[in-house]
């Protein structure tokens, strides 16, 4: 089985530097081949890697097209079985890859994995990009095992195990080349944030499974690319994830959703504006608007929308984590 470690760059030569190391170190194998894929870099990313990592291929894209676009490009130009889709700011450890090549080979339909993801700089928490695997709520809003919101939990061992997710995160993505292109890839309309969702949301929609798997373990810094407090990334969040619902919602769910989506994300812009964060009030005001302007355009991007109501894993993690003070996973449960 062909790996394809394909790292995607934008301006980002310090964090190559950083991180690259433990990929190459920990990736020695002979069906492993790693990718740099550049988004039109301004900085010198691209000579530091020709003259620092001659055996590692360079893609470069001719513009910077974000996230989605910058894989689907650099894609197109790499034979694998496997894209592990790995974020410039991830160290991975010692056998990382050998139990997804395992349940890859081993697991006919499995389509996407992803690893243990753990905060690079309290390595003992779990990450908020990903933690130990993803869902939603009715209402679409993510979380994760390991993450809710802003709380991040301790990793204690309670996800030490293997287990079917329902959406991976794209900071460090297995996924077999052939399900991805049958998807045709991310959707570019996103730009960047939330597309890994949408992504897996079609893969489900085929049957397909995704899954966590503990025993391959990666520590990621968070926002190195766009910091938490960018008023774009709320932007890009709010709108993605309504995008996201428009496309994927079975049809009898799609009116009454996306109206309560609307009005819950009203109360967002609410709560910004009364902690005093204009921008980012203004942002989720922006993302209304470009979601309306391109709401007919994904309407018709519903080829295979969900056709059961199982999607979620709560009703609402909004109620649940604000009202009811469930502040972990596992207490979602109870």
């Amino acid at each position: 089985m062909k790996i394809a470690i394909v790292i995607l760059n934008w301006n980002g030569k310090q964090l190559l530097e950083k991180f690259l190391p433990s990929i190459v170190k920990y990736s020695n194998l002979n069906h492993v081949e790693i990718y740099v894929t550049d988004n039109a870099s301004s900085d010198d990313s691209v000579a530091f890697m020709k003259q620092t990592y001659p055996r590692i291929k360079i893609i470069q894209n001719s513009i910077n097209g974000g996230f989605s676009k910058g894989y689907n490009d650099a894609l197109k130009h790499i034979d694998a079985d496997v894209y592990a889709l790995v974020n410039s700011d991830i160290e991975v450890t010692e056998g990382w890859l050998k139990p997804v090549i395992a349940a890859f080979e081993n697991e006919p339909n499995t389509a996407i994995i992803q690893p243990k993801i753990l905060d690079y700089k309290n390595k003992n928490k779990f990450e908020y990009a990903g933690a130990a695997g993803g869902f939603i709520d009715k209402f679409g809003y993510p979380f994760c095992r390991g993450r809710i919101f802003s709380t991040l939990e301790r990793d204690e061992n309670q996800y030490n195990d293997e287990t079917e997710i329902f959406w991976a995160s794209g900071a460090c993505f297995f996924i077999r080349s052939s399900v991805f292109h049958e998807l045709n890839g991310f959707d570019e309309d996103y730009f960047a944030h939330q597309e890994e969702i949408d992504l897996c949301w079609r893969a489900k929609n085929l049957s397909r499974t995704i899954k966590y798997i503990y025993s391959s373990t990666v520590y990621h810094v968070g926002g190195a690319t766009l910091k938490e407090a960018n008023p774009t990334k709320t932007f890009l969040n709010f709108r993605n994830s309504l995008f996201t619902l428009v496309k994927n919602l079975p049809k009898n769910k799609l009116v009454p959703i996306i109206f309560a989506r609307l009005v819950l994300d009203g109360f967002a812009g609410l709560k910004f504006f009364l902690e005093l964060k204009p921008l980012h009030f203004m942002a989720i005001i922006k993302a209304h608007f470009s979601f309306y302007r391109n709401f007919s355009k994904m309407l018709k991007k519903r080829k295979n929308s969900c056709k059961t109501a199982n999607y979620y894993a709560t009703k609402s993690i909004v109620w649940q984590y604000f009202m009811l003070g469930k502040k972990n996973f596992k207490a979602l449960l109870k």
